[in-house]
């Protein structure tokens, strides 16, 4: 599989001495769906600006399919498409006249651009409200409208700061059917999130930032294998029984309708429905207490301190 993006001891020092970025490497293949995860200050929004040319390395490479960053600057800025977590944007704009603008800044035809900014609007479900001022929109919205934006120009990878935050659930859930729509047309797409079951969700490989240091890279498959136990509460429409016992998982009764079950990774949930058959309990909905990422993240960025 070829590589969209190779980076390799990639530093940044601010004038105030300040290392935000102490030796980099990343490796991200064509046509990934790749999370880069980190807590505030980790470093995240630094490698995106330096990748997107709008910050400058102390040092280090980056090759953007093949283009060596720095010798090729128009070429990877075409290559990529941003939608930063800042609205950024002219509020008092029509949308739609938001994109083919855009869309100018890659030497794009008007007409061209016109046709890329109809498909795509009606892609995020914006196209009624293309005459409208972009302040009108709402904060959902806004993000649809910035998704767009950073796809007016057809790059091929799509950088993703924050994406769906401040969002509520069902744009959330749009958004995200969305891109992985275009990841199974073929886009690499790099997303950085605080909402780690987002990136449980949709991406499959990972790294961890910590202190401008990578400290896990890894696929979201054998990252999420480390987590040796998970937490699930089970619901029954039925009243459960006082008491419930099982010599294989711990049971705790959370109220009549409720219990928390703590099992090692491998058991399965099938045969833990089957003990509690035993016991009289009948089980109707099923669902995770914990973001096993999350619990994961926080691991390894302790760790680290």
């Amino acid at each position: 599989m070829s590589t969209a993006l190779l980076i390799k001891g990639l530093k940044k020092t601010y004038s105030n001495q300040l290392e935000a970025l102490k030796g980099i490497d990343l490796c991200v293949d064509h046509g990934d769906f790749y999370a880069l995860l980190g807590s505030n200050g980790a470093g995240k929004t630094t490698v995106i600006g330096i990748i997107c040319g709008l910050l400058n390395k102390t040092s280090g490479s980056i090759k953007v399919l093949g283009f060596n960053q720095s010798n090729h600057v128009n070429q990877v800025k075409k290559l990529i498409g941003l939608m930063p977590q800042e609205f950024n944007f002219n509020p008092f704009e029509p949308i739609e006249e938001i994109l083919i603008n855009q869309a100018g800044y890659y030497g794009i035809a008007k007409s061209k651009a016109k046709i890329q900014a109809e498909f795509l609007l009606k892609e995020v479900d914006l196209w009624e409200k293309r005459s409208d001022m972009a302040k009108s929109l709402s904060g959902g919205m806004k993000r649809r409208l910035m998704l767009a934006r950073a796809l007016i120009h057809q790059p091929k990878i799509l950088i993703l700061d924050e994406p769906t935050a401040g969002v509520d659930v069902k744009i959330r859930h749009s958004i995200w059917r969305f891109l992985s729509k275009l990841n199974r047309q073929g886009m690499t797409i790099i997303l950085t999130t605080h909402y780690l079951g987002e990136a449980e969700l949709l991406c499959r490989n990972v790294a961890i930032l910590n202190e401008g240091k990578v400290i896990k890279q890894t696929s979201m498959k054998a990252l999420l294998s480390q987590v040796d136990q998970q937490v699930l509460i089970l619901e029954s429409l039925s009243q459960l029984p006082q008491t419930i016992t099982s010599d294989r998982f711990k049971c705790e009764r959370l109220d009549d309708h409720s219990l928390q079950v703590v099992l090692n990774s491998d058991i399965s949930i099938t045969s833990v429905l089957h003990d509690l058959d035993t016991q009289g309990v009948s089980v109707d909905y099923v669902h995770s207490a914990q973001n096993r990422l999350e619990t994961l993240f926080l691991y390894l960025t302790n760790k680290e301190e």
